[in-house]
This record gives structure tokens, sequence and C-alpha cells, in this order.
């Protein structure tokens, strides 16, 4: 076996520029070289890692399988380097993800709060659609992931709960809707719902009023939630959305809630690999986790989730 981490190096930046020209320069060395390592590679595993499209270059499944290797060799020779050097004090690398709504409104206290106890660690927040939250925690692209889908089940995966999410049934204060005494799925037979594209939730809430015969018009389908609250809020349908998303709005007037028949709930859970290494670094962010993410909005940098435009850019790096 003649894998090293020089090799592996190579691989990765080779496979992150699609372009071993490219790789070259950042390494700093010749693209013959990055070429034969890459060669090597393939020979050893007896496997392509790349098609070779003309001058192009394309990651086979099989490459895009070690990348995944890759990038956690690599993170573990980098942290622990990093340990070796600065002793017990947690440092490296942590990879996250997680969906916009709790990016803003859960999140950011408890990054804020990691980032300035251990700033030997590095947070990087890979971008994810919602639908590949859970395939990019079972792969090993990301360390940990947040998620708002309680319906997830997984044997490769350790799913922790961290606070119930109310969901509201929510409208523009002019509503008919708004004041009824009790709400129900068929008075939404032909009103125009907003919905997240790919939301857990508002696929759920979708399915719930199928189930009760009703189809609403769907005039949006949008992947943001703070674009869908300015949708509703000047008169283009009804949302579900969690209460902490939405309190501003409500105690301000500017939405109202419906009287729903039931009550939803979503819940923010926390998940791993449970084969993964529990890292110093990563076990104390799960332990910090577990007490910020429920009491979020009574942290101290509560009155920064209001303020959700670029406010993730000084917490946290994205990739």
């Amino acid at each position: 076996m003649i894998w090293n981490c020089a090799s592996l190096t190579i691989f990765r930046v080779a496979a992150t520029h699609l372009s071993f020209s490219r790789a070259a320069a950042e390494l700093n060395d010749v693209q013959s070289n990055v070429t034969a390592q890459i060669q090597v590679l393939e020979e050893e595993l007896g496997i392509w890692l790349f098609d070779r499209l003309g001058r192009r270059v394309v990651l086979t499944d099989a490459g895009r399988q070690l990348l995944c290797y890759a990038d956690q060799i690599l993170g573990l020779v980098d942290e622990a380097r990093i340990a070796i050097a600065t002793g017990q004090e947690p440092a490296g690398t942590i990879v996250l993800a997680a969906p916009e709504t709790l990016c803003t409104y859960r999140l950011p206290p408890l990054l804020t709060r990691f980032r300035k106890q251990f700033p030997l660690v590095h947070l990087l927040f890979q971008p994810t659609p919602v639908s590949d939250l859970q395939r990019s925690v079972s792969e090993g692209v990301v360390d940990v992931v947040f998620t708002l889908d309680a319906s997830l089940q997984a044997a490769d995966l350790v799913i922790e709960p961290l606070v119930r999410e109310p969901l509201l049934v929510v409208a523009p204060p002019d509503h008919h809707l708004v004041g009824k005494a009790q709400v129900e799925p068929a008075d939404l037979q032909g009103e125009p719902v907003t919905l997240v594209e790919g939301c857990p939730s508002h696929t759920w809430f979708k399915r719930t009023l199928n189930a009760a015969g009703v189809y609403p018009s769907l005039n949006l389908a949008m992947n943001s939630v703070e674009a869908i609250k300015q949708c509703v809020i000047v008169g283009m349908g009804i949302t579900i959305l969690p209460v902490v998303t939405v309190s501003a709005e409500l105690a301000g007037g500017k939405l109202a809630a419906l009287n729903w028949t039931e009550e939803f709930v979503a819940v923010t859970q926390m998940l791993w690999h449970k084969d993964k290494w529990l890292s110093p670094a990563l076990s104390t962010f799960l332990e910090m986790a577990r007490v910020m993410v429920p009491g979020s909005e009574d942290a101290p940098h509560a009155d920064l989730l209001s303020q959700p435009t670029g406010y993730l850019d000084m917490v946290f790096e994205m990739e």
C-alpha cells in the first residue's frame, strides 16, 4: 500500500478543482507529477478515479467515494498535528450542515459562543440542500447535521433530539380566516399556500391537507423561509412555519396565526455517524449544542437572530 498524505492531498485538490493543471498551480507543483500521483492511486485501487473527457476531468463514483474518505483522513491528520502541538485544548475542523431556519434562528448563539471559547477549532459550514442532509452525514461529507425532520430513521446515524419546535399556520393579518374560532383543512380548499421546497414540515403539512381531500392552490414553492414570510406578509398566501421564525412578525402585527384544529410540532435534531470518532473538538461542540440550542432564544446573542442577512458569515466560514 503506497498511500500517503501527500498523494491524498494531491487527489483532494485535483478532485476539488476538477483540473490537474489548477491543482498543480495550487500545490506549487508540476502537472506531470499531479497526473502521475493520480495514476499511481488508480493503479493501486485498480479503478479509475477520474474520467478523462477530452481536456476535462470528472470524478467517477469511486472518485467521489475516495474524496469523502480523503477529507476525513486528512482532517484527522491535521487535527492530530494541532492537538499534539497545543496540548489538550480542542482544535481542528468541524464541518456542519443545517437548513436555513436553524442557521438563522437556532445556531448563531451556539456558534458564537463556541468560536469565542475554542478559537483553535475551525467551524466550516457545508451548504447542503435539505433533501441531502441525511446523506451528507451518512457519507462523511459533514461531521454533524442539524435538522428539523423528525421522521428520520437510519441505522448508521446517532439522532439526538434537542428542542421541540411548535409550528404555526400563519396568514396576513387581514386574511378572512384570521379570528375564525377553528380553522380546519377544508377551510384551505382553493386557498393559495406558499411552501418551502423540500422542507419536511411543509411536505408533511401538504400531505395532511391532501389526506383530508383538500388540495390548496400552491402559488409559490421557494427555497427561503425569509422570502416565504415576506410573500405571506404582502398577501400571497398562507404558510406553516416554526414559532421561532415568526415571533417578531406576530408581535409586530405583520402576520397572524390561524386557530388550527391540531398542534403541529417539529423537532430540532442533531445527527452524526455512529461510527465517527468523536474528537475532543467535536465532543465539546456536541456538549455545548445540547445546552445552547434549546435555550437559543434566551441566549446572550438572541438580539442577533433578527438579523439573518450576512450574520452567518461573521460566525463561521462558508466553504
